[in-house]
């Protein structure tokens, strides 16, 4: 008897399981959030480069043409030239062509009266240091990708549970001490430390729910969490216009995590992981727990550590005394898997992230773009959750990638005149990446044995 049949024996989907994937999708509202908060806190707005001989008045806003970002002389990437759009020959003589250019020395003058500050307009990454803003977010992923690395191997040592908190905490604080930075360097770096924090609760919260769940509702399960991520990009769009200045809205996103660190407490240590890791009689204890909370007392009692050792005995008696990432590839079927998942994984976040943190080259507000690109998600993932109970998981995600892929294509060939056009089929393209990740993320938990999971 596998551990199915104890999950169903202790009230397969009952109020214990509502609860906790409840409390566990709640904190990927703000996932999203963290993930997407530099279209919004590294918005760069219209700007030239500062004449000091025309210095706004105190709580004056400087009027900054989007179509001429300079004073007179000053060309698009902020450096100045001659106004007439001529230059001086060494002679005297007036030539046409182009232009010379050179720095702002007495820095930018900013329009906020959409963006009212961000770390473009704090740090003055415009021009020659524009590179800096796109550095920023890929020092985030970069410690999303660390974090997956060093704190996915230490929830399997140490347990989900524990993990889970731990990067409750360390987000919370971290995400805090990025809304104080000081600096440029200081910003990226609490950033990074973020990004792994983020990708260690992500991990935990999709052990945990798989792990409790039995198989025939893992699929709606993982469909409600998406959801989560759905209505958290459309919440972001709002509290973002809610609140203009980046670094109050840096602290709006991460103070909650301290609240999600407080009723962790109540959530309940993966059982399987509990047996697995040789700790037995705290998997009965917790077992026995959730069998009261879903008012299966009497059957409860009956489960023994010799019942769970009996059930499991198939994985126990595969199991090592510990795992690495060689793991991976050690075999030729988790090979096979692994390297098969790896290019999954990268595909889907390579466009998605491509598509999602590139709003402003839409032509229209960033906000609405937010919402109509979350928004997107709800049918994406309507039909997906219905296809990977009906069809499958991989058939499921083979025609979400090929949509996709299909969509982002034919993007290329459309004329950037067409801007609604090509926002349409971004939107589309950004949708059927949505249900891919719902797929893979689903088909990732389940193709993994629970110890290199």
């Amino acid at each position: 008897m596998p551990f199915g049949a104890v999950l169903a024996q202790v009230g397969g989907l009952g109020r214990f399981q509502v609860l906790q994937t409840a409390l566990l999708a709640v904190p990927i509202l703000l996932m999203a959030s963290h993930n997407l908060l530099q279209n919004f806190t590294a918005a760069v707005p219209p700007h030239r480069c500062h004449v000091p001989s025309v210095t706004p008045g105190p709580g004056a806003t400087p009027s900054v043409p989007s179509t001429t970002p300079g004073p007179p002389g000053a060309t698009a990437d902020g450096t100045s030239a001659a106004s007439d759009g001529t230059s001086a020959a060494p002679d005297g003589t007036l030539s046409t062509g182009p232009r010379p250019t050179e720095p702002c020395h007495d820095g930018w003058d900013y329009d906020r009266s959409i963006y009212v500050a961000t770390i473009v307009t704090e740090w003055d990454l415009v021009c020659s240091y524009r590179q800096l803003r796109q550095m920023a977010q890929s020092i985030y992923m970069a410690g999303v990708l660390v974090g997956a690395l060093v704190l996915g191997g230490l929830s399997d040592r140490f347990g989900r549970k524990a993990m889970l908190m731990w990067s409750y905490l360390q987000l919370g604080v971290m995400g805090t001490c990025t809304a104080f930075a000081p600096n440029y360097a200081s910003y990226c770096v609490f950033r990074f430390a973020g990004g792994m924090a983020l990708s260690g609760f992500g991990l935990s919260i999709a052990c945990l729910v798989v792990e409790w769940i039995p198989t025939p509702y893992r699929a709606i399960t993982v469909a409600i969490t998406g959801f989560a991520y759905t209505l958290g990009q459309i919440l972001l769009a709002g509290v973002a216009y809610a609140v203009p200045h980046w670094r109050w809205l840096q602290l709006t996103v991460s103070l909650p995590f301290f609240i999600f660190l407080l009723y962790s407490w109540w959530l309940a240590e993966s059982a399987r992981w509990l047996v697995l890791s040789g700790k037995a009689e705290r998997a009965v204890k917790v077992l026995q727990r959730v069998a009261r909370i879903n008012k299966r007392k009497e059957e409860g009692e009956k489960i023994t550590v010799e019942i769970l050792r009996s059930n499991m005995k198939e994985e126990l008696a595969g199991l090592k005394s510990s795992y690495t990432i060689s793991d991976l590839v050690r075999t030729p079927v988790i090979r096979h898997i692994f390297f098969c998942l790896s290019i999954v994984w990268f595909s889907i976040s390579f466009s998605y992230y491509g598509l999602a943190m590139d709003l402003q080259n839409f032509g229209v507000s960033i906000y609405l773009i937010q919402v109509i690109f979350g928004a997107v998600d709800f049918p994406a993932k309507v039909v997906v959750t219905i296809s990977l109970s009906y069809i499958g998981r991989r058939v499921s995600l083979m025609v979400a990638l090929f949509f996709a892929g299909l969509v982002i294509i034919a993007n290329i060939f459309v004329s950037t005149e067409l801007q609604t056009v090509r926002t349409a089929l971004a939107v589309i393209g950004k949708g059927c990446l949505s249900a891919s990740f719902n797929c893979v993320f689903l088909y990732t938990t389940e193709l993994y044995p629970t110890p290199i999971r």
